[in-house]
Formats: structure tokens, C-alpha cells, sequence
């Protein structure tokens, strides 16, 4: 492919790197990124990754935009209350860059869908809010041999981790299973710092970038945890756990499943207090640290 005189003007800062330069701006531009959320999270990943010049953005979402959304996810206006939030987001992307084509898909991520969504793309980004969903795009990820950047947030805190299926530690390598119906809070009961989305979202775009480029290093087998109220960054260190139902010596999960409940990840106060992180194979570990919200 060639770039228009438009384009080379429009890309010039990335063109510019000698990291990037006009091969990796076409790897950009021929790139198809699956964002599974248009919220907190996808909003700040589908506008950079779409200024990026990313060929292909798919966005899968089923919910409409809230007012209450508002204060964090901010791909949508005001105007854009009681719309399809792919509706909306197909509609900013597009205006800020013309060059990406939207695929949209009102629809919910799930096992009767997720192997045929995430094979046409080269990489997942996960902006989903509630532990099911993340589970099971971390299973049709690893089963369908496509690289993940997970992320999460919720009240100060967010992360971000990366997963190369069958070369990093996976999402069940650390929080084996969904925890039951109310052992933890819900997102719309603990909050989150809106602007947190902007940061952690945008960190996921970067490793996607990273991951189609072939450049730096990428978050596996490590999480990149952040706390904005001390604007402290600090690497939890993970390791592919030969246990783990999915990637481990012996798997148990083989397909795709739809957990019925949906709740959100949260950090167990008395864990975080006696300084309990996640340990491959530990499984208390589950409940006690994760992450968060991403789309409501």
C-alpha cells in the first residue's frame, strides 16, 4: 500500500521514529484491533489506537449510553444518551480519522460468538466490567491463538496485562474462576476516578501498538499496577501457572462457557492492608486482587 500525500502528513509523528517509519505505519494501517467494550476503557483505547491510523477497529457492545457514563467514557457526548454506544463510537472514530473502518457488532461477547469475533482480528483488547466476560475473552483468546491486553480499574486503582497465548502466564494462570454472586462489590457501588480510564485504556492502545510493530517490550508476565491517589506505578510479577485449568499441564477448560453471574472484580481491603498479592497458583488469590470496570 501507498500513502496519500494526506496521509504521510497526517502520520508524519509516527513516520518520524525511526522504531515506526513508513513500514510500521503501513503494519498500523493493515493492523485489525477487536476493542470488547465501547466504555470507560475503550473509549480512551478506540480514539488513540483510531488517531494511530489502525486499518481495523472492531467494537463489540450491547449497551446504550447512560448519563452516568459520562464522567469517564469519553468517546460519547451528551447527545449521545439512550444510543448504541458502538453507534456512537463508530461515529467519533470516524470523524477523527476517516482512514479506519468500524466494524460494529451490537451484540454481547459471548461463548456462542467470541472464537469467530476474535479470529478475524490481531489483537484483543479487553474493556469488559464484570468477571465473566473477562474470563471468557481470556479463554477465546488463549483457545483462539490471538494476544490480549487485559485492564481493568475501579475507585484510585487500575492495571494493565498482557497475554501471548502460549508464551505468557494467562488471566486463569492468576484468577483461576469467577468468584460466586456477592462475595465481592459491584462498580457501581465502589466508583472509579474517571480520568483513571484515560490512563489505563490508553496504556492498553500502547501495547497493542507495541504488539502489531513488534517493538519493546510487552506486559507479560507481569501486571503494570497504578494507584492515582499516590501516583505510584509498580510491576506485580506473574509466571504461567502449570495448574491453571486453561494453559497449565493439564487443562480442564477446553470450551468456551457463559458464567451466569456478572460482577465486578475488586481488591479485598483486608488483603490489600496485609500487603497479599497475586501469586500464580494461589488460589485465594482470585478475589483478593484484579481488576475492575471497563464499559458501564
Amino acid at each position: 500500500m501507498e500513502f496519500t500525500d494526506e496521509q504521510i502528513t497526517r502520520y508524519s509523528r509516527h513516520i518520524l521514529l525511526p522504531e515506526v517509519g513508513g513500514k510500521g505505519q503501513k503494519k498500523i494501517a493493515q493492523a485489525r484491533i477487536l476493542i470488547v467494550g465501547a466504555g470507560g476503557l475503550g473509549s480512551p483505547a478506540a480514539l488513540y489506537l483510531a488517531a494511530a491510523g489502525v486499518g481495523t477497529l472492531g467494537l463489540i457492545d450491547n449497551d446504550v449510553v447512560d448519563l452516568s457514563n459520562l464522567q469517564r467514557q469519553v468517546i460519547h457526548h451528551t447527545s449521545d444518551v439512550g444510543r448504541p454506544k458502538v453507534l456512537s463510537a463508530k461515529e467519533k472514530i470516524q470523524a477523527l480519522n476517516p482512514d479506519v473502518t468500524v466494524v460494529q457488532y451490537e451484540d454481547r461477547f459471548m461463548a456462542r460468538n467470541a472464537l469467530e469475533l476474535v479470529r478475524d482480528y490481531s489483537v484483543v483488547i479487553d474493556g469488559v466490567d464484570n468477571f465473566p466476560a473477562k474470563f471468557l475473552i481470556n479463554d477465546a483468546c488463549y483457545l483462539g491463538g490471538k494476544p490480549l491486553v487485559h485492564g481493568g480499574i475501579l475507585r484510585f486503582d487500575g492495571r494493565v496485562f498482557t497475554i501471548l497465548p502460549g508464551q505468557s502466564a494467562c488471566y486463569r494462570c492468576i484468577f483461576t474462576q469467577p468468584p460466586p454472586p456477592g462475595l465481592v462489590a459491584s462498580c457501581q457501588e465502589a466508583g472509579v476516578l474517571g480520568v483513571l480510564a484515560g490512563v489505563i485504556g490508553t496504556i492498553q492502545a500502547t501495547e497493542a501498538l507495541k504488539l502489531i510493530l513488534g517493538i519493546g517490550r510487552p506486559l507479560t508476565d507481569r501486571m503494570l499496577d497504578f494507584d492515582a491517589r499516590n501516583m505510584r506505578f509498580r510491576e506485580i510479577a506473574v509466571k504461567r501457572n502449570p495448574r491453571c485449568p486453561l494453559c497449565g499441564d493439564h487443562p480442564t477448560v477446553t470450551e468456551l462457557i457463559d458464567h451466569e453471574q456478572a460482577i465486578c472484580e475488586l481488591r479485598s481491603p483486608a488483603a490489600t492492608d496485609q500487603g497479599i498479592e497475586p501469586q500464580a497458583g494461589d488460589r485465594a488469590a482470585p478475589h483478593t486482587a484484579g481488576l475492575l470496570e471497563g464499559t458501564t
